[in-house]
């Protein structure tokens, strides 16, 4: 029995250990972007202390429960604190990438050290064949069970913060049941008193968690903070600034209350004002806050939209309360108005309907979940929903500060069969900002366009059409699932911005 419950124990560290690896992964890309660099990254220096750690377990030769016990508190309290400091580190301006690895390094040398003690415990207890298979096969299966339950469960409920010290609260559990297991053997007042002490601290910064969020949050955005909420997919935080309302998703900028009518006037209005289509069942894929619907609503001629926006965080916000569905209009309300919570690609590949109008209104292309939505492939299967006169609408990123992304996603668009129509506008918030009309068939600009707009008019419409050398085309290749070119284009680009 005590060899299982110490197996147990491999079970849960294991999982823990996991669960730091991918807090810090997910918190350096919500925060800094570049997700595939990132998770790499931590992926791989985190590994490399876990051999680290292993080979320096060799040189601990005494008293195996009584360091183990001191591994658990060590691992419990720098893993259960690790995504606080790194956020702290971030908020507060302090050198993140440095902190990021230290602790990754710190974490993982730690980690290392645990199953190779835990085998050298067990194995008085246990073949040596016997030990081997099991000890790695409850490794192997805390890890799927963390990487199971942390996106699906604990992130959403509790967010990366509390996560986190909630699994440095179970490594302490495994430091407490260690010391209880073999009281008889480990009678140390010192490693009851750390591992009290170490548990205090846990359950103290899961209790100030969210108020330390709230304050750090406050340190990032030169707004105060009016809401917060993590969900499976996303940080979603809004800002107040006197009358205005500023929406980030992990840390960047969507939009802002005071300028995306310019943004979202000019994202629809010449595709759904062209006279040459007449689309009464229009389609829009991302755009959950509801502003697109919202210009979409003063066409009469609509007489349904669907809009598939992945999270239900965001058109929530957006239909429910009070002051966020104010900024568009209660669109979200509407009775013309459907919403599919759903992957944008799954939710194309399971439904047949044609639409004469779409309205793209995705993140940019800054990673590869991301990327693929910006592919020859989707835009091919987009291509199939689209009827014989269809037009689509796509947000395609800044042709000014992204110039080849923007002009890739062009290339991309024709390499699915599609005539482009590029254009642009500048959006205070933003800069200069990029769109793409896209068709079978050749496009007619509006010769009228709904009452109301705040931006946009016959006079100012022909010139989002025209591009200053800075901005005009350059070659690019097309963007293929295999090779997800447009991200390396867009990082390169904001990489580049970020020096200058």
């Amino acid at each position: 029995m005590l060899a299982y419950l110490l197996l147990a124990s491999t079970l849960v560290i294991a999982a823990c250990g996991l669960v730091y690896e991918l807090v810090a992964g997910a918190l350096a890309s919500y925060l800094i972007g570049d997700t595939i660099t990132r998770f790499s990254t931590v992926i791989g220096v985190y590994l490399f202390a876990m051999g680290v750690g292993a080979w320096l377990a060799k040189y601990i030769r005494r008293d195996l429960l009584a360091r183990f016990v001191q591994l658990e508190i060590l691992v419990g309290v720098f893993g259960g604190f690790s995504a606080m400091a790194l956020f702290a580190a971030f908020a507060f301006g302090m050198a993140f990438s440095v902190m990021l690895y230290v602790m990754v390094m710190l974490v993982g040398i730690l980690v290392g050290m645990e199953i190779p003690i835990m085998m050298r415990i067990l194995r008085k207890r246990l073949e040596f064949n016997d030990l081997v298979s099991r000890v790695l096969s409850f490794d192997y299966l805390g890890a799927l069970l963390a990487s199971l339950a942390l996106p699906l469960w604990f992130v959403p409920h509790l967010g990366l913060i509390r996560s986190a010290l909630v699994f440095g609260i179970i490594n302490l559990g495994v430091a407490a049941l260690t010391l209880w297991l073999f009281r008889r053997d480990l009678d140390r007042s010192d490693l009851r008193v750390s591992t009290a002490a170490g548990l205090a601290l846990l359950v103290a910064g899961l209790v100030w968690a969210e108020d330390f969020s709230r304050y750090a949050e406050s340190q990032l955005y030169p707004e105060p903070v009016i809401y917060s909420k993590q969900t499976p997919y996303q940080r979603i935080v809004a800002t107040s600034a006197g009358r205005h309302t500023n929406l980030y998703l992990n840390s960047h900028l969507q939009f802002s209350s005071k300028d995306e009518y310019r943004y979202h006037e000019a994202l629809v209005h010449p595709a759904a004002a062209s006279p040459a289509r007449i689309a009464r069942h229009a389609l829009v894929l991302g755009g959950g806050d509801g502003m697109a619907v919202r210009e979409l609503l003063r066409y009469p001629g609509i007489e349904r939209i669907t809009l598939v926006d992945l999270d239900p965080g965001v058109t929530t916000l957006f239909r429910d309360h009070d002051r966020f569905a104010l900024l568009n209009g209660f669109a979200l309300r509407d009775p013309r108005v459907t919403i599919v919570n759903q992957d944008a690609w799954r939710w194309l590949e399971q439904n047949r309907d044609t639409f004469g109008l779409v309205i793209i209104d995705f993140p940019d292309p800054g990673n590869f979940a991301l990327g693929k939505l910006y592919t020859t492939t989707f835009y091919r299967l987009l291509k199939h929903r689209l009827a014989p006169d269809g037009i689509v609408a796509i947000q395609a990123t800044s042709p000014l500060f992204a110039r080849e992304a923007y002009w890739c996603v062009v290339t991309t668009l024709e390499s699915a069969g599609l005539k482009t129509v590029p254009y642009h506008v500048y959006v205070p918030s933003f800069g200069e900002w990029g769109f793409i009309i896209a068709s079978r068939e050749r496009y007619t600009p509006p010769t009228s366009l709904p009452a109301g707009l705040r931006y946009l008019t016959r006079q100012t419409l022909p010139g989002l059409f025209v591009f200053s050398e800075d901005m005009a085309r350059v070659p690019t290749e097309a963007n293929r699932l295999d090779n997800q070119i447009v991200v390396q284009y867009y990082e390169r680009a904001w990489r580049a911005s970020l020096r200058e």
